[in-house]
């Protein structure tokens, strides 16, 4: 089972979180505070990281930018509000999902394990069987995309890419041209079959834009559809 770590600094959340999940058979660590989250992780070395927004100290912004530096850990945002700016700002920082609390322990063990999978499906970014034999190194420019190694490039430089730009990317860059509304990717990336978040996919767009394009605000392959939403180009 996922190895979870928890970063919460609410005792009674917290207890409540570790306890569902370690009934479901995960192994949880948890941590009060983001420094000591931090510190936890060179050793327990969890599978996924569930980060509270409000903390002491480093908040989960920072906590998140930090794993993130090094790392490309998934990460699940916990808040105790859906709609407000801390939602936009945790995604920007490089959550891949988030959790509105409290949460039922079966929703955090579908968001949770909705997330691993991301990491784990086929390297066409679909979800079906993988083709045999290996796949060949897909060019755009400067871009290069290995779908079996799961590595993109740019200029012959590896990109840091977190498991839903990487997924989001694969996604879009499976069919060329073709235009994907926001509830579609919610539903092959994210895995969200209700009607979903769009601040999901539009924090996921920014972030992986700031790392494959020259000019962000200028997209050249993930290219915004006005009204409709997402492709991959160029055409």
């Amino acid at each position: 089972m996922p190895r979870v770590l928890l970063i919460e600094d609410d005792a009674a959340v917290r207890d409540g979180v570790s306890l569902a999940l370690r009934r479901r058979g995960h192994e949880v660590t948890a941590a009060a505070s983001g420094e000591d989250g931090l510190d936890l992780l060179p050793a327990f070395r969890p599978d996924i990281v569930l980060l509270d927004l409000m903390l002491p100290g480093k908040d989960g912004f920072e906590v998140c930018r930090r794993i993130r530096a090094d790392r490309q850990l998934p990460i699940i945002m916990l808040t105790a509000r859906g709609d407000d700016l801390d939602v936009v700002l945790g995604l920007e920082a490089g959550a891949d999902d988030y959790i509105v609390k409290p949460a039922r322990g079966e929703v955090l063990e579908a968001r949770i394990r909705a997330v691993l999978r991301r990491t784990a499906l086929p390297a066409d970014g679909t979800a079906g069987p993988a083709e045999p034999g290996p796949a060949p190194v897909e060019t755009y420019g400067e871009l290069a995309v290995d779908r079996a190694g799961l590595v993109v490039t740019k200029g012959g430089a590896d990109l840091p890419l977190a498991p839903s730009e990487m997924k989001l990317l694969l996604f879009l860059s499976a069919t060329p041209g073709q235009v994907f509304s926001r509830q579609q990717l919610l539903e092959h990336v994210w895995e969200h079959s209700y009607h979903g978040d769009a601040r999901l996919v539009d924090a996921c767009v920014m972030r992986l834009r700031n790392k494959i394009e020259d000019t962000p605000r200028s997209p050249r392959y993930v290219q915004t559809v006005r009204g409709f939403g997402y492709r991959f180009g160029p055409l």
